[in-house]
């Protein structure tokens, strides 16, 4: 006979609210403390929601695979008004239609032609930089990823003022949910709050812009060989049907969010991680050295920039840009031979499983080199998931990658970026893994180095 997960050992909490409120105040902190306490599945009420942390791969394994009994969560479906039915969000058969219709989008030979536009739009940025000055680095990584994204969305710079409402609207929509989760994941969006009215109307203006380049685009035929002109001209190969103006919409929103703010983030924690760890960054300049000799990566030179992908990898497994997923049982049903309720939110926390002593040894400490020998593929599934798992595993994982490989590369062999001291670095668990007070960096430019641009 089953066992009830509810009569498992977990937290008690408070006797209205369950854990809601040390959920709400420290997601990070909360859930390493019930992994480190409890057992493989740790039971949790957030609320009225009875919910379940899972810390075996396995489990985890399990949920990620079966996308139609485990659906997307509450808390993810408050982003809709974002995102809409876009591939992140969506369920069922109108999920399985816009994968199956954006997957020739992603082919790795597309993807590759973007790579000189990541390098170029990386060493505009470094011209603006000077030895010695001080920079917020999270805020320079955001930009730059998003300059790359809507060049390879829209064809367009930033510097533009529709991609400029696009910037503002994702801006406000971390800080709304922000916001949300400070108020322990209340999404009330309909009630007039200050930070709901400045979302809406974010959200409203960046629709308007993205619409008015889908009209403009269609009115003139063009085919710049974007992303948009792709998603436009692809058809379902089953009904040969198109993707209407407010699937493109949709789409075109989440790949805004998903291919700018994990890249950014992830960029941001590689250079916290590289002033900390000057061993590895000597390592690193040493193969970009190597292999570079001072000109500008290209795709061709990924596969011998090892220890690079090593240290992105080891970055994700640190601070991944995904700290938590979460799905809902879609009926009552067994995970690993307990009984889960329908309904209850099952949580799987890359932060908790990133850096479990079971599968990493000195998990706090910072080891590019312990990717080297087929890591990755000798865990089990389930321990390093930072673009999640199963059928809906990111779409866009090569692309960011490819990406966020290229901007070390370039910026690194051209510039050392030193921690300011006693400026806070602070988790923050929002959307996504992001720095609460950004992270101030003094900029050393690296000597000898001469690049040559790809423009």
């Amino acid at each position: 006979m089953t066992q009830d997960i509810f009569e498992l050992p977990g937290p008690e909490g408070n006797s209205i609210v369950g854990s809601l409120l040390d959920f709400g105040r420290d997601p990070l902190g909360f859930l390493t403390k019930c992994a480190n306490e409890y057992g493989d599945i740790v039971p949790i009420r957030l609320g009225l929601t009875p919910a379940c942390l899972l810390t075996n791969p396995n489990y985890i394994e399990q949920v990620l695979k079966d996308t139609n009994l485990f659906v997307k969560s509450r808390s993810l479906h408050a982003l809709k008004t974002l995102l809409g039915e876009g591939i992140i969000t969506s369920e069922g058969d109108s999920w399985f239609r816009q994968r199956r219709l954006m997957q020739p989008v992603f082919h790795q030979k597309r993807i590759t032609s973007y790579g000189d536009i990541m390098v170029a739009y990386t060493e505009q940025m470094l011209d603006t930089w000077q030895d010695g000055e001080s920079r917020d680095v999270h805020r320079e990584m955001m930009r730059l990823t998003l300059n790359i994204v809507m060049k390879t969305i829209f064809n367009r710079d930033l510097s533009e003022g529709q991609a400029q409402d696009v910037a503002h609207a994702l801006d406000v929509t971390s800080d709304w949910f922000e916001s949300k989760r400070q108020q322990n994941f209340i999404f009330l969006e309909w009630f007039p709050r200050p930070e709901n009215i400045r979302y809406k109307n974010a959200i409203k203006q960046m629709d308007k812009t993205i619409y008015e380049i889908i009209s403009q685009r269609r009115a003139s035929g063009e085919n710049p060989g974007d992303l948009l002109s792709m998603l436009m001209v692809a058809r379902d190969e089953e009904d040969g049907s198109q993707m209407s103006d407010r699937q493109l919409r949709d789409e075109i929103a989440t790949l805004m969010l998903a291919g700018h703010e994990t890249t950014s983030n992830t960029l941001t924690g590689a250079w916290i991680l590289l002033s900390q760890y000057p061993e590895v960054r000597t390592q690193l300049l040493a193969e970009l050295q190597q292999v570079l000799g001072g000109r500008s990566p290209t795709i061709a030179d990924l596969p011998n920039l090892r220890y690079t992908d090593m240290v992105i990898k080891e970055t994700m497994r640190v601070f991944p840009p995904v700290y938590n997923m979460a799905r809902k049982a879609a009926q009552d049903c067994e995970i690993g031979g307990y009984q889960v309720p329908q309904d209850c939110t099952i949580i799987m926390s890359q932060w908790v499983m990133h850096r479990n002593p079971r599968y990493f040894q000195d998990p706090e400490v910072f080891k590019p080199e312990r990717w080297a020998n087929n890591l990755e593929k000798n865990l089990p599934r389930g321990v390093y998931f930072p673009f999640g798992d199963g059928p809906r595993i990111c779409i866009g994982k090569s692309f960011a990658l490819m990406e966020a490989v290229l901007l070390l590369a370039t910026i690194a062999q051209k510039f050392e970026l030193n921690l300011v001291p006693d400026h806070p670095i602070v988790p923050q668990a929002s959307i996504t893994l992001r720095p609460a007070f950004g992270v101030k960096v003094t900029l050393k430019q690296n000597t000898g180095v001469r690049s040559q641009s790809v423009i």
